[in-house]
């Protein structure tokens, strides 16, 4: 599998992460090694660690990075795992983190890995497929309507995910779900293309289902304490998102990381004793340029928040 991936907001990121006083970086979210290579060439200085779960990734990366391989450390795991990742190397701090959230293009336009409606292929959609972790197919398969209907409503905000539970489930009693044709066969059937704004009826089940399968979520929740906490002070925390249940996450984290009382309205005095973390660069969502949006159409959705450790 070849790994040709068109990094978003590359030189954007690079810009605020090599603004940061000290040298040992991470790319919490490797891809195809994009960002990774801008950081290297900025700064001279710099050593960095580059993470990711899908086993593709890194082996593209080791070989796109290969004239800074003095000055870079990989990793085969998730992000979620930072901490452990940065002991591995015998850093303690790190001075600046980027995560590029969701899925690659290589990974969406591999049919074998199942991430794609475009594509007849496995329901799978697992970002490291050697993982011995649950399916698309598996959660199709074997969860219940109710859960299924919360996966679509919760993850792809489907308003019509108890009907899409309901129809899966009668499916699954005839055969089981295995590819990816059948389903988006399914969906246009029951979402349609009207009222769809230009998406098509796939779209938000495929990716609820996908951040079912890698516990995007959660892995992104967990993340975001552990990155502020191990950077130095003036270290940088980059995120950048695709769709609004990411986005709201990192806001909100860098919201109340940068305020200095959560105490509730209407206290006379802070009873909180809290103190602010983080300063936000970036006041709103930084968005890619019309230029880059039609040289890459899939960065149209895309948002970049980036924070300073106080």
């Amino acid at each position: 599998m070849t790994f040709l991936h068109q990094s978003v907001f590359l030189d954007q990121a690079a810009e605020i992460l090599c603004a940061a006083s000290g040298r040992r970086f991470v790319d919490a979210t490797l891809g195809g090694g994009g960002h990774a290579e801008a950081i290297l060439t900025r700064r001279q200085d710099a050593e960095l660690l580059g993470i990711d779960r899908d086993p593709n990734a890194i082996n593209a990366a080791s070989q796109r990075l290969a004239s800074f391989s003095n000055r870079t450390h990989l990793c085969h795991d998730r992000f979620s795992n930072l901490e452990a990742c940065v002991a591995s190397i015998g850093w303690q701090t790190i001075d600046g983190v980027l995560l590029d959230l969701g899925v690659s293009s290589p990974q969406l336009d591999t049919p074998e890995r199942g991430f794609s409606f475009r594509f007849d292929g496995p329901l799978d959609m697992r970002m490291d497929p050697s993982a011995q972790t649950d399916t698309a197919a598996d959660l199709l398969n074997n969860l219940s309507e109710t859960e299924l209907a919360d996966i679509f409503f919760n993850y792809g905000e489907e308003r019509l995910s108890r009907r899409i539970a309901r129809a899966i489930v009668a499916r699954r009693q005839e055969k089981p779900w295995q590819g990816t044709s059948e389903l988006a066969q399914l969906l246009e059937k029951i979402v349609g293309y009207k009222h769809q704004h230009g998406l098509h009826p796939a779209t938000r089940c495929f990716q609820a289902l996908r951040i079912a399968v890698n516990h995007e979520l959660d892995e992104l929740e967990n993340t975001l304490p552990v990155a502020a906490r191990l950077l130095n002070p003036q270290g940088r925390i980059a995120v950048i998102s695709f769709h609004s249940l990411e986005d709201r996450l990192v806001k909100n984290f860098f919201r109340h990381e940068s305020a200095s009382c959560v105490c509730p309205p209407g206290l006379p005095v802070c009873v909180c004793d809290k103190t602010a973390t983080l300063t936000i660069l970036t006041r709103k969502a930084l968005r890619p340029t019309t230029a880059e949006t039609q040289a890459n159409p899939r960065a149209s959705c895309a948002k970049l928040r980036a924070a300073s450790k106080n």
